[in-house]
């Protein structure tokens, strides 16, 4: 396993991260799985021995169910592994049971070190935007909550580009304490982080953990150009519209290549697709999880795979995303002064 330092912070995390979404099975997450203890268990004991560092879960996944099943099963070996939850999800019926205000984050965390068995969390995320509380007030919250000892690291999900640089802003204004992980969706099905997001990670410091870097096992190569999509799976599961294909044909001819990819080294799609990632800027872990035990051993030997310069950009090449303004603008006039978060959408200058 290798381990890559998170953003700008001394922390090392694993190149993969186990989550958490298949277990439990409440409402809608069960188009995701239903692991129990039993499977937690068995699944925490496989990534632990393959080298992993951390598991990822959040306060909604099965309304809180999961993070009570991961509590279980890593509480006698705790100092083995990070813990990373998020909150702000909208978890109640209550005026106050979501967002990002000083009530409901503090609420939220509490519960989490509750369901969790544990004393803090070693990185704590927002799990999404809320435009409607003062970024001074949930950045201070933050702060209060690190300084506590209840949470060792803070990260952001789900933020556009604008709203993560005034929170960074903001954090510099007053002396807060920032955060130092950026968790996204990213994959060869959709590239749109590369825009905002990417760049600015790379600029500032943020280590990006990779949410569903399969696309819901689209890139994973059970889905192709004029066959039926398996029986069982998520993408005809009307629980979960996660993630949207805007270009499907698009998809396909990203398939083609990973498959093409795969059969060159013996191993499947979805490992060429995860060590793609895993070459990317700032990518430091990526968050990988699996209703099956072979999904999961499949998944973590991705790490051993070493994709060749023409691989890499055969898939770039195939995958790659439209150039939107201003960045068209840019790439015809701008090239010749860009800069490494330029370079993450534009590649090389020359």
């Amino acid at each position: 396993m290798e381990y890559r330092q998170l953003g700008r912070s001394g922390l090392r995390v694993s190149a993969l991260t186990l989550g958490t979404m298949t277990y439990g099975g409440r409402g809608m997450f069960g188009a995701l799985g239903s692991g129990g203890l039993e499977d937690a268990d068995r699944q925490v004991g496989m990534a632990l021995d393959a080298g992993v560092n951390m598991i990822d879960t959040a306060d909604m996944y099965s309304d809180g169910l999961a993070e009570e099943i991961i509590g279980q099963v890593v509480e006698r070996r705790r100092d083995e592994v990070l813990l990373s939850t998020k909150g702000r999800m909208v978890l109640g019926e209550g005026p106050n049971d979501g967002g990002a205000s000083r009530f409901h984050l503090m609420r939220q965390l509490e519960g989490s070190l509750r369901r969790l068995r544990t004393d803090h969390v070693d990185i704590y995320h927002v799990h999404e935007w809320d435009g409607q509380t003062p970024l001074e007030e949930t950045m201070e919250t933050l702060d209060t909550m690190l300084r506590s000892g209840k949470v060792r690291y803070l990260g952001v999900s789900n933020y556009t580009g604008w709203q993560l640089m005034k929170a960074l802003a903001v954090c510099d204004a007053h002396g807060y304490q920032r955060f130092v992980a950026n968790q996204i969706y990213y994959s060869l099905e959709s590239r749109d982080a590369e825009y905002e997001l990417l760049p600015l990670s790379v600029d500032q410091g943020l280590g990006i953990l990779v949410w569903s870097p399969l696309a819901g096992g689209l890139v994973s190569g059970k889905y192709r150009r004029g066959k039926d999509a398996p029986k069982g799976t998520r993408q005809v599961d009307e629980r979960w519209n996660e993630p949207p294909v805007r270009d499907r044909e698009r998809l396909y001819d990203t398939v083609e290549v990973l498959v093409e990819v795969a059969d060159a080294h013996g191993v499947s799609p979805a490992q060429v697709a995860l060590a793609w990632l895993l070459t990317r800027p700032a990518v430091t872990s990526l968050v990988i999880g699996a209703r099956k035990d072979e999904q999961l051993r499949d998944n973590l030997d991705a790490v051993d795979l070493t994709l060749a310069g023409d691989e890499i950009a055969a898939l770039d090449r195939v995958s790659a995303p439209a150039m939107i303004y201003p960045h068209w603008h840019q790439a015809n006039l701008a090239r010749d002064r860009f800069g490494p978060p330029d370079l993450v959408l534009h590649g090389s200058a020359t």
